[in-house]
């Protein structure tokens, strides 16, 4: 059972970036009818996303958050000794772009870089790599880098998922700390579900092809190539739905602490109608559960940072706050942590 815990180790500080360019679902007729984004609206909570031009990668979103971060921090390159890349758009098959993202930040090469290929999930398990890396004695601070750009994985006229997704990037430092700070993670998958959300064409299995790269019109007037991705919506509700209220259980009987100690649950911003369920199920307080999606869409595995910086930033700079993350997607693979975050250091929420 994939159970760790850590102390002494914590979050110092957290930035984040999303592209200027606003999609306001509402616009969004022609190919989807009025009653159709009404009830996506409705039932996501997303009325607006950001999209990344085809010069902007996931890595730039993460650069430019990298920057204001360090600047606000006033860290030293040569402090960084462990860069994690979490993306599944990196911006190469190869090489990794952690690497290349060490060289653009001026990052020691002496600095250890490398790519976590996790959707919904992914900031928490970097999160769970970060803590693992930090605690040795030889290692001085970890930046954890979190980019997506889904808007360029799915098809806008995909019915399912065409108007769900936004792109962003984040910034986390992770550090030893000279105060108590018991930490958990719980770390999950089941590839028995990895159909319900994939990409069937593009890789070593089904490689690049005319015929994948063909575009089809499916039975529920969705129009797409095998390249682009597919989400069972129905199958996602019901993994969340079973999974992640089994793992807050299992997490929060391991660490013996109680749902009231927690001042916020940050939740993957997958859709509103999922996380209202989650909170419903295990009769969380609507005020210790913030939303970003209605400003952003689902930013994949970023939608927990980007949750941070942009809606309770405030409060983590201030205060010490005992927070709960929960990330759930693609693999299937999900993970939960508890942890605490005292008077962190945030930048402005960057655009570019």
């Amino acid at each position: 059972m994939a159970l760790l815990t850590f102390d002494r180790i914590g979050i110092t500080g957290v930035a984040a970036s999303v592209p200027r360019q606003k999609i306001v679902n509402a616009e969004s007729t022609g190919f989807f009818t009025p009653k159709e984004v009404k009830s996506t609206i409705q039932k996501t909570g997303i009325a607006e996303r950001r999209k990344a031009d085809k010069n902007i990668c996931a890595s730039d979103l993460c650069h430019a958050a990298a920057e204001a971060l360090l600047a606000e921090m006033s860290i030293e390159r040569d402090e960084i000794d462990v860069l994690i890349f979490v993306s599944q758009t990196p911006d190469y098959r190869m090489p990794v772009t952690g690497t290349i993202l060490q060289d653009r930040l001026g990052l020691a090469q002496t600095t250890a870089a490398f790519d976590i290929n996790l959707e919904g999930s992914g900031y928490v398990y970097g999160l769970a790599l970060a803590y693992s890396f930090a605690q040795q004695e030889s290692i001085r601070k970890v930046l954890l880098l979190d980019g997506e750009t889904p808007t360029k994985v799915y098809s806008f006229k995909d019915k399912a998922a065409g108007l769900l997704f936004g792109d962003g990037g984040s910034a986390t430092i992770v550090e030893k700390i000279d105060y108590d700070n018991p930490t958990y993670f719980s770390l999950n998958s089941d590839g028995a579900g990895s159909h319900i959300i994939w990409i069937k064409g593009g890789g070593y299995r089904h490689p690049s092809s005319a015929e994948t790269l063909r575009v089809k019109e499916h039975e529920d007037g969705s129009i797409r190539f095998d390249e682009q991705g597919v989400i069972d919506v129905a199958g996602f509700f019901e993994f969340t739905s079973r999974e992640v209220p089994a793992d807050m259980v299992r997490i929060f009987e391991y660490a013996g602490e109680s749902y009231e100690a927690i001042d916020y649950y940050l939740f993957h911003q997958a859709a509103k109608f999922i996380n209202d369920q989650i909170a419903k199920k295990m009769e969380i307080p609507d005020d210790k559960l913030p939303y970003s999606i209605h400003k952003f869409g689902n930013t994949s595995s970023v939608s927990i940072p980007l949750t941070m910086v942009s809606e309770i930033g405030d409060q983590l700079r201030r205060d010490k706050n005992r927070i709960f993350l929960s990330g759930f997607g693609a693999g299937l693979s999900w993970a939960s942590a508890i942890t605490s975050i005292d008077r962190c250091l945030i930048p402005k929420l960057v655009e570019i």
